[in-house]
């Protein structure tokens, strides 16, 4: 099969995808209208590129068009509780990092919501990267560090809002770290890290899907990436782990994935069930775009979904309790910040 260009790659940044497509694949639903996905992010953002790869073997697996739709705000709360209210007829889905609907209700953005609200297929897991202009001062993660912590309120930071995967990644290095910074919010992670690489901020922390193409193509440099391990990116040299710098900052894979929200017929759940083990996990489409732009092929369903992202939940929604930015406590949503495990919903 054909891997994702650049021209490809370009053309995600579309404000939205309609796919017809017929198929012969037997499923238990057969819907008879197009399906819509509200992606509660700008365009060109990690969200918005996998759910735009993964939407065709969906339409093609279905016989039915699916529409990718963008509605950002508030950090991905306008689209998301724009499904929630939506009627539960299986027509309407959303796609995210599922540590976001696992935890809003903690940050206060959705009320009363958990992950348990959605039946979750994830798609890949990402991995946020530290980069800055390509004629940035700053030329390692340790010259950046040293800055921060010497004048960090001076030094901005480009992210798609506090609970997006870039916002939680600058928290997080800030409590390790235990220095200052002035975030700059944009509508999504793609536009942050363009944002970055025109010079408008200084740094950008979003995710390296967000961030390939311009580090391939010179304009961002790559300084560190969230992880315990080098990253390989495609055609550029390895980006070192922030560990090399923050040896002990906590971290927890962020994976993303599309979410259909409780409530719809059995079988729209059955039928993408099928769908997923059959053809999203087979997919060398999705496969090539992880390779590509250095996200990590993964996909699950079900309660091996469920598992694999509590890890990141927890996580997220415990920080948000250290940085005094939980509206309500974690307990609420069944999570434990004491032990860093799940209990029983309060």
């Amino acid at each position: 099969m054909m891997g994702l260009s650049t021209r490809a790659a370009l053309a995600l940044a579309a404000s939205a995808f309609v796919l017809a497509a017929t198929s012969a694949f037997a499923q238990a639903w057969k819907p008879d209208r197009p399906i819509n996905i509200i992606v509660p992010w700008g365009a060109g953002g990690s969200t918005d590129q996998v759910t735009r790869v993964t939407a065709p073997i969906i339409a093609e697996a279905l016989g039915q068009s699916v529409v990718v739709v963008n509605q950002p705000g508030a950090s991905g709360a306008v689209g998301t509780q724009e499904v929630l209210n939506a009627p539960k007829d299986g027509y309407t889905w959303t796609a995210n990092a599922v540590a976001n609907n696992a935890t809003y209700a903690v940050t206060g953005l959705v009320p009363n919501t958990s992950i348990d609200d959605w039946h979750i297929y994830l798609s890949v897991a990402n991995v946020p990267v530290v980069s800055v202009p390509a004629d940035s001062e700053f030329k390692d993660f340790g010259q950046l560090l040293e800055a921060l912590k010497t004048r960090g309120g001076e030094i901005t930071i480009a992210t798609a809002g506090i609970t997006s995967s870039g916002g939680t990644a600058i928290a997080a290095l800030a409590d390790e770290g235990g220095f200052d910074y002035n975030m700059i919010t944009y509508d999504g992670g793609g536009p942050a890290a363009i944002a970055t690489a025109s010079g408008e901020a200084m740094v950008t922390t979003q995710l390296a899907v967000e961030q390939a193409e311009l580090i391939r193509g010179g304009r961002l440099r790559a300084l560190a990436v969230l992880s315990d391990k080098p990253l390989a990116l495609e055609g550029i040299e390895p980006i070192p782990p922030v560990t090399q710098w923050l040896p002990e900052l906590p971290m927890a894979p962020d994976y993303f994935g599309i979410l259909i929200p409780r409530g719809v017929p059995d079988e729209v759940v059955a039928t993408m069930d099928k769908i997923w083990q059959e053809k999203v996990m087979n997919s060398e489409e999705l496969r090539k775009y992880a390779e590509t732009f250095g996200a990590v092929f993964a996909p699950s369903y079900g309660e091996e979904a469920r598992a694999r992202a509590m890890p990141v939940a927890i996580l997220e929604a415990c920080s948000s309790v250290e940085r005094n930015e939980a509206v309500n406590d974690p307990s609420t949503i069944g999570i434990d910040c004491k032990t860093r495990t799940e209990v029983g919903k309060q």
